[in-house]
């Protein structure tokens, strides 16, 4: 007579295969030397050496220095794998955030689609564009007590600083480049007038704490053209002597004088 049984099967993951999930697992969205080096419990020499052999493998992509992408078993023929360009903002960048006209988009001051990443860092830099893997980046550096005025939002795993919505109008007042041009600037700040979270009163805050005396200027000259007499008031008290652009990166022949502005000949109408 036949008696069956019940075999008991052991199925044996390759030693390589689990440290590599041991890793990805602790890492979060980015594989970082010293981090893979305590969850394997290993030198960061040996670390290093097995991230660079896996990336050669085609498991991880590199994006810097002891730094790593997890790659998609469905996108590994793919030259891009990072499906959320803002992951890479702390690693690359911390101390810092997402502003500009990156961040009028998170608040919907702009239905604009922009392809680069505006980044405010503190860390020193040797270029104000770099791309890394495949994403383009738009840096400017600033000092330490201008790292205010920001949120966090949650990317995946991924804490993420980003301006918040009046830091962000100033910074794209403080630098117009960084809003697209200052005619894009102006209808993000029609945009801000119109946000169920605008606050003047923090706009302003936020302006004297960057302290820049052109920023008043332009949002001075803005709150005219939009008839908000508060805001012009408050741009009044706070003008600076001398003259600025309404923006640096466009001719500016014309002058306003109530506003010490120069402005492009196409704005002197107005």
């Amino acid at each position: 007579m036949w008696c069956g049984y019940t075999a008991r099967v052991r199925i044996d993951i390759p030693q390589s295969r689990a440290r590599l999930a041991r890793v990805l697992r602790d890492a979060g969205d980015i594989v970082r030397t010293d981090r893979a080096a305590i969850a394997l419990q290993i030198s960061h020499g040996q670390a290093s050496k097995l991230l660079a052999r896996w990336a050669q493998q085609g498991w991880l992509k590199r994006i810097g220095p002891g730094l790593y992408l997890p790659v998609p078993i469905d996108a590994l023929e793919s030259e891009r794998v990072l499906s959320d360009p803002w992951l890479l903002v702390p690693t690359l960048f911390s101390p810092g955030f997402v502003s500009g006209w990156s961040a009028a988009e998170y608040w919907d001051l702009t239905e604009q689609i922009f392809r680069d990443i505006v980044v405010k860092t503190c860390r020193p830099l040797r270029r104000r564009k770099a791309e890394i893997h495949g994403v383009s980046f738009v840096l400017r550096h600033i000092k330490d007590e201008h790292l205010f005025g920001t949120k966090v939002v949650w990317r995946s795993q991924t804490r993420v600083l980003v301006a918040d919505l009046h830091r962000c109008l100033v910074d794209m007042l403080d630098e117009p480049l960084l809003g697209g041009g200052i005619v894009h600037v102006f209808h993000c700040f029609r945009a801000y007038v119109h946000h169920d979270d605008a606050d003047f009163d923090k706009l302003i805050e936020s302006a004297e704490r960057l302290g820049n005396g052109a920023v008043f200027k332009r949002l001075g000259l803005l709150a005219e053209l939009e008839g908000i007499d508060s805001l012009v008031h408050a741009c009044k008290v706070r003008l600076t002597t001398g003259h600025a652009e309404l923006d640096p990166s466009t001719a500016c022949p014309r002058m306003v004088t109530r506003w010490r502005l120069r402005v492009p000949e196409s704005w002197a109408g107005r």
